[in-house]
């Protein structure tokens, strides 16, 4: 590769949290949402959000270099990609979880990664998503942003694992219960238990009711690590989880999974995964790195090396396949007799 190009390349890496930040500045304002189904120059966006004509302007252009927006005879107009995911209401619709949860919250604890990374961080600091979430408002900030974040994989989830003959899933970590209403409503002869933090069940019992599937989804209240969990199971799911606790307990909870399964039942891990040889891909291994700013004993989950873990703790007939492109995986294995 030519120096100059590499230059490039690592001047974008470099100036990426400029493109992170001018995407929560669209959000909050309702860029993409402006600009649905039409396009409008940059003096008629600052009206419509109220900022001056020439900060308009140059975030619009901004957004047209990132490739979220297009021009075209100076009307700016939504990206394909900003129309399906950006667009408040839409079936893809992440802009909240993008906004608040990593705009409001992880993107500020990224200040946090140098300490961590080298083992420094200091006292106060948050280090653990129970710590976190013991503040009842980031809890809910958090959970909320979450819960429409999780909406759509929990659909494509629902589509990839075959749970027609489950009767019984355990949603570990399972938040606002986003995964454990879709699947519900997916199978209507499951019913599901989520085991989540006491701030967070509080709010998931509400998004259950307005469900209407209070009779089928439960809540334990704990945090997963020290919690036991119901037994006969047919499901274990674990979407997320492994990302956010330390390595040392991915082993403990493959075992816990196991004792919680009937005979014959699968564990489904989702979560950030790298390929076995740790080449990529880059959007998965960007998202294991900023969870080390808050959970610093975090441990980045390849392919290969969880295959291995389920085989020897009990699992068969593991396979692991995408889920979000570029991004996240979903594992699947059954308990060995």
């Amino acid at each position: 590769m030519h120096p100059a190009t590499e230059a490039d390349e690592i001047s974008a890496i470099a100036f990426g949290f400029m493109g992170s930040k001018a995407l929560f500045v669209a959000l909050d304002l309702g860029v993409f949402t402006k600009l649905a189904g039409g396009s409008a120059t940059a003096e008629e966006m600052a009206q419509a959000t109220g900022i001056h004509r020439d900060r308009a302007e140059t975030l619009l252009t901004a957004l047209t270099g990132l490739g979220l927006l297009t021009v075209k005879a100076g009307r700016f107009a939504n990206s394909p990609a900003a129309d399906s995911f950006l667009v408040k209401g839409a079936k893809y619709d992440f802009g909240d979880y993008l906004r608040l949860q990593v705009g409001r919250q992880m993107y500020g604890l990224l200040d946090q990664l140098d300490a961590a990374v080298q083992g420094e961080m200091t006292e106060g600091a948050t280090a653990s998503y129970e710590q976190w979430f013991s503040d009842p408002d980031q809890a809910r900030l958090y959970s909320e942003s979450q819960h429409a974040g999780s909406l759509g994989p929990a659909r494509q989830l629902a589509k990839k694992v075959d749970l027609s003959g489950a009767r019984r899933l355990l949603d570990v970590g399972g938040g606002t219960g986003a995964f454990a209403i879709t699947l519900c409503r997916a199978f209507p002869e499951l019913t599901a238990t989520v085991v989540e933090f006491p701030n967070v069940a509080t709010l998931g019992r509400k998004y259950v009711e307005e469900a209407g599937l209070s009779d089928r989804i439960t809540y334990v209240e704990g945090n997963a690590l020290s919690t036991d969990w119901p037994e006969g199971q047919d499901t274990v799911l674990m979407s997320y989880l492994f990302s956010g606790v330390p390595g040392d307990a991915h082993t403990d909870l493959i075992a816990d999974a196991r004792a919680a399964l009937a005979p014959g039942g699968q564990v489904v891990i989702h979560d950030f995964m790298v390929e076995a040889d740790r080449s990529g891909p880059e959007l998965a291994a960007l998202w294991q790195l900023q969870h080390t700013a808050f959970t610093p004993e975090a441990r980045s989950v390849d392919t290969g090396t969880l295959a291995e873990e389920l085989t020897q703790g009990g699992f068969e007939k593991v396979d692991i396949v995408e889920m979000i492109p570029q991004m996240t995986k979903v594992a699947v294995g059954r308990r060995a007799a």
